[in-house]
C-alpha cells in the first residue's frame, strides 16, 4: 500500500525509466490501483512534464535525437524483426519493384528476398546493398549520396535526386518511432525525414516496418502521417498500444507472428 499519491507517482517514474511504455494494466496489476486512479497520477505527472499520454498508458517524453549506430541496433529486438520482416516479404510479388529505406528490420527484409531472382531492388542501404550483392541478385540499383556511418545510408539532395528517377511499387519504410495518439510517424533528423518523404512520393505502396519499441519513443522529424501509409508492419509487443487507437489506424497495422 501506498502512504501518498507522491509515493505511487514516484514509483510510476521509475517504472517508467525502464519501461519507456506504462499501460493502465500493468500500472493497476502491479501497484493495486484502480483505473480511475491510474489515470490521475498519469494526468499529474503529465502536467508535471515528466511523460506524455496516450491511447491506452503513457509515454517517456526521452526523444530520440539521433538514431543509435546500426551495430548496437542489429541486436536489439531480433527475433522481432526477423518476424516483421518474414511478414513483409511476404507481401512483396513477384516483378515488384522494392526500395528499401536503410536500417536493420529492412536488412532483415533484403535477406529474405535476396533470393528471388524477378524482383527489382532499390536502397540507399550500404548493409542492405552488400547483402543483395553477395546473393547475385540481378536487378539492384544503388541510391547515392551524403554517406552516414550511424545507418550506414546516403541521404541529402543527391540522394533524393536519385530516388526521383524511380516508379516503386512497394515501399519497406523504417521509422525512428510511432506515435499512435498523434497518427505520426516520425524520425530523428529533418534530413532522414526528407528522404523518406522522398520515396514515399515515387511509391504506389508504402510498408512501414518497426518493432514494438518504437512505439514507446518521440523522435523530431515528422515522416508522414499513420493514414497515409499502406501498412505497418510489428510485433506482438505493439498490441496493447494499437488496441487503444482509434479504429481507422487500427486497421493500419499487420501484427508479425
Amino acid at each position: 500500500m501506498f502512504n501518498s499519491a507522491e509515493d505511487r507517482q514516484a514509483k510510476i517514474i521509475a517504472l517508467l525509466r525502464d519501461e519507456n511504455f506504462l499501460d493502465l494494466r500493468m500500472l493497476t496489476d502491479r501497484f493495486g490501483m484502480s483505473v480511475a486512479t491510474a489515470r490521475r497520477d498519469l494526468v499529474d505527472l503529465e502536467e508535471a512534464g515528466v511523460l506524455r499520454r496516450t491511447h491506452g498508458g503513457a509515454v517517456s517524453l526521452n526523444q530520440v535525437a539521433q538514431d543509435k549506430p546500426n551495430a548496437a541496433r542489429l541486436v536489439w529486438n531480433r527475433a522481432q524483426k526477423a518476424a516483421i520482416a518474414a511478414t513483409v516479404a511476404g507481401m512483396i510479388a513477384d516483378g515488384d519493384t522494392v526500395l528499401l529505406d536503410a536500417g536493420t528490420t529492412a536488412l532483415e527484409v533484403a535477406k529474405k528476398i535476396a533470393g528471388r531472382k524477378s524482383l527489382t531492388v532499390i536502397s540507399n542501404g550500404l548493409d542492405i546493398l552488400a547483402e543483395l550483392a553477395r546473393s547475385e541478385m540481378p536487378n539492384v540499383y544503388a541510391i547515392g549520396g551524403e554517406f552516414t556511418e550511424t545507418n550506414r545510408s546516403f541521404r541529402g539532395p543527391l540522394a533524393e535526386q536519385a530516388i526521383r528517377q524511380f516508379n516503386v511499387d512497394k515501399l519497406v519504410l523504417n521509422a525512428a518511432s510511432i506515435d499512435v495518439d498523434r497518427g505520426l510517424i516520425c524520425t530523428s533528423t529533418p534530413v532522414n525525414a526528407s528522404v523518406a518523404r522522398t520515396m514515399i512520393e515515387v511509391s504506389s505502396r508504402v510498408i512501414v516496418a518497426a518493432d514494438h519499441s518504437k512505439f514507446t519513443k518521440s523522435s523530431l522529424s515528422v515522416t508522414t502521417r499513420i493514414e497515409d501509409v499502406g501498412v505497418i508492419v510489428t510485433d506482438v509487443g505493439a498490441r496493447s498500444i494499437i488496441e487503444t487507437a482509434p479504429e481507422k489506424l487500427r486497421r493500419k497495422f499487420a501484427i508479425a507472428n
